[in-house]
């Protein structure tokens, strides 16, 4: 991963599928935010172990946005085939948050994830906090699923340790 954390997250401009939209919402990840944001990568559509992580961080959503963080979930697939799979799979539907489109892998190259030998992203997770900073990463090795309440955890954590510093 060529982002690590204590770097400034990579700015890059993004289409997303958000439900609910007829068209294509352009996003720019990185840099200095309102908020936190959690922002994972994930293999491609249509396979088998990113379905479960893209619930779980949909179910967290509520818990994520108390914490204030936004999720953006992001692959190497189009926004068309996002929206295919967002709306034909049920088990998907829950989905709210932005699902970053980057078929031309300039955010995945950016944030260092880009799988060389398929041209799909790697299952990364960052959190980057309002300044741009990313504050924690982490990489799922090959076939396992990540867990969203880690996630969860981790941003917890940060930000507790940054409310001590403060005070």
């Amino acid at each position: 991963m060529s982002v690590n954390a204590g770097d400034f997250a990579p700015q890059v401009t993004v289409e997303a599928y958000v439900r609910d939209e007829a068209q294509p919402v352009e996003i720019e990840v990185g840099g200095a935010r309102d908020s936190w944001t959690v922002l994972f990568f994930y293999p491609r559509d249509f396979t088998f172990l990113c379905p479960a992580e893209l619930r779980g961080f949909a179910e967290l959503q509520a818990s994520f946005a108390l914490e204030g963080a936004s999720v953006m979930a992001a692959s190497t697939d189009s926004w068309h085939v996002h929206r295919a799979w967002l709306e034909t799979s049920s088990g998907l539907t829950g989905i709210r948050y932005p699902v970053l489109a980057d078929p031309a892998q300039e955010l995945t190259r950016a944030y260092g994830v880009l799988n060389m030998d398929d041209g799909s992203a790697l299952p990364a997770t960052f959190i980057i906090d309002p300044s741009g900073t990313v504050r924690d990463m982490c990489m799922a090795g090959p076939g396992t699923r990540r867990r969203p309440e880690e996630t969860l955890e981790a941003l917890r954590e940060l930000r507790m340790s940054e409310l001590q510093a403060v005070a």
